[in-house]
């Protein structure tokens, strides 16, 4: 995410051999990157963390639970705890030309945020990691441009799958993760007509298929009242194991 001076990392839920190799293909470098926002604490958002840390050295945004809970993390626990800057939902950060708006989200972590980006009059959003959303989530992400929106699961997927049981309810609880329907639903009222890029993301390896949630999520749009054919959105499903193609707007 970034613009024509500055560069930010939403995550580093990746070894840094991939974020940099992530990068070298935008022609950056992690010495480009201004700074590091962290949704939560779990391993599959901060698990380059450590080494990007001990490589580099931009500030590290989160929210002082998930500073907390990442400093008592054994992988982590050598990052130097001034590297933190601690932020708070719905207080903008100012970092060069671009402004970061952490958003509350329903996640079983510490002290989960999502992230509402802007530059001028655009603005993106990352929502993933959610069980349910209400209508505070609905006001966060209305006017994207750019939206990447969690949609997990198939919830029949998963529930004849191999998981065990008390993880299935934790997946589908109020505290998980976006179902399909779910994701599609929500993505259904906060559609725009300036809309260039919507990125289904967080998909289960386990528990769900790119083409099923593509095409649930069209469903619901079409099941809905909004004034939108899916045929002519930008909807793409984020690759688990590649960068998505550079959206400019």
């Amino acid at each position: 995410m970034g613009s024509d001076t500055t560069h930010l990392l939403m995550d580093v839920g990746i070894s840094r051999k991939r974020t940099v190799d992530a990068l070298h293909d935008l022609d950056l470098d992690l010495r480009d990157i201004d700074g590091i926002f962290i949704t939560h604490e779990h391993s599959d958002h901060i698990s380059g963390l450590p080494m990007i840390a001990k490589k580099s050295q931009m500030p590290i945004y989160a929210t002082r639970g998930t500073i907390e809970a990442i400093l008592r993390s054994d992988k982590c626990k050598e990052i130097d705890p001034e590297r933190f800057v601690a932020i708070r939902p719905d207080e903008k950060v100012t970092v060069k030309d671009m402004q970061i708006d952490p958003m509350r989200i329903s996640h079983d972590a510490a002290d989960p945020v999502g992230y509402r980006i802007y530059y001028g009059r655009q603005k993106a959003c990352v929502c993933t990691d959610l069980g349910c959303y209400t209508d505070y989530t609905v006001e966060c992400l209305k006017n994207s441009d750019i939206l990447l929106l969690e949609s997990n699961h198939d919830v029949n997927m998963l529930q004849v799958g191999r998981y065990p049981y008390p993880l299935k309810r934790r997946i589908l609880g109020d505290r998980g993760h976006l179902s399909n329907m779910a994701s599609g639903q929500l993505l259904s009222r906060v559609l725009n007509d300036h809309m260039k890029g919507i990125y289904l993301g967080h998909l289960s390896h386990e528990n769900n298929l790119p083409e099923l949630a593509f095409e649930t999520v069209r469903v619901e749009i079409l099941s809905s009242e909004a004034d939108y054919r899916p045929e002519d959105l930008p909807i793409l499903v984020a690759d688990r194991k590649k960068p998505s193609a550079l959206l400019e707007i």
